[in-house]
């Protein structure tokens, strides 16, 4: 979090020369970055470049050229305390007002403020940088308050929301279980052979062959082929059928 003690040493090392009082406001925003932990990337004209977002060198330059735009300020700035995600700052001068607006890398929805330049600043302070400002706390905690707290936030929740993206990726890359993979095997269906036929049937109508299953009576006749002297076959004929009087030997 910025302070109005540290932010005012940023502004007495860098020995800025102020043009106007919006230049005084622009610096003291950049300051506020810088005391909040954001290193400087890119100023001036070449923060306005189209590489200047995507320029994945997260180096430190100078602060040199920062007020060569007309009612125009931009800075680039990235923390690599907070995933190195890029900041444009750009602040534009409008009647005796300053604008600023900081929008994120990958955002599309810029953080503003809007800055009364004449309760902040001093028409004149010579060269003690602590004079030609006024109320520099109260321009410090709105600044944290608007826009460097809710960056903060903002990179949290996009850290979470990278978190549960990769989370979820995860689980829809482990396949679902097939149907019935794991669970108890069904018992294997039963096959039932027929027996093998050891009676029923005749010479003249034998029984069912083999792997067959015998019929349950029918025809009238009975026995087996293996005829002893008990067969009833051997008397009166084959299951007592006239016609076969006097039975087989």
């Amino acid at each position: 979090m910025a302070s109005q003690k540290l932010v005012l040493a940023l502004i007495r090392a860098a020995r800025p020369t102020f043009r106007n009082q919006n230049d005084k406001i622009a610096f003291a925003v950049h300051s506020s970055f810088l005391a909040s932990g954001y290193v400087l990337t890119a100023t001036g004209p070449q923060a306005l470049s189209d590489d200047a977002f995507s320029d994945p060198s997260n180096d430190e330059v100078s602060v040199d050229h920062w007020n060569e735009l007309n009612d125009e300020y931009a800075f680039v700035y990235a923390n690599p305390e907070k995933g190195s995600e890029k900041v444009l700052v750009k602040c534009l001068v409008m009647n005796d007002k300053l604008l600023v607006h900081a929008l994120t890398q990958g955002s599309s929805e810029p953080l503003s403020l809007e800055i009364d330049v004449g309760d902040y600043a001093e028409e004149d302070g010579g060269s003690n940088y602590s004079q030609q400002f006024k109320n520099l706390d109260k321009l410090v905690k709105r600044i944290d308050g608007d826009i460097l707290s809710k960056l903060d936030g903002s990179a949290k929740a996009s850290s979470s929301s990278r978190s549960s993206e990769t989370s979820d990726r995860t689980r829809q890359e482990i396949p679902d279980p097939v149907a019935g993979f794991g669970e108890p095997a069904d018992p294997p269906t039963q096959i039932i052979f027929p027996s093998v036929p050891i009676g029923s049937g005749s010479d003249l109508v034998p029984g069912p062959a083999a792997g067959v299953f015998p019929s349950r009576g029918g025809h009238g006749i009975g026995g087996s082929m293996l005829v002893g002297p008990n067969d009833p076959r051997c008397f009166g004929g084959i299951g007592g059928d006239p016609a076969f009087p006097g039975g087989l030997p």
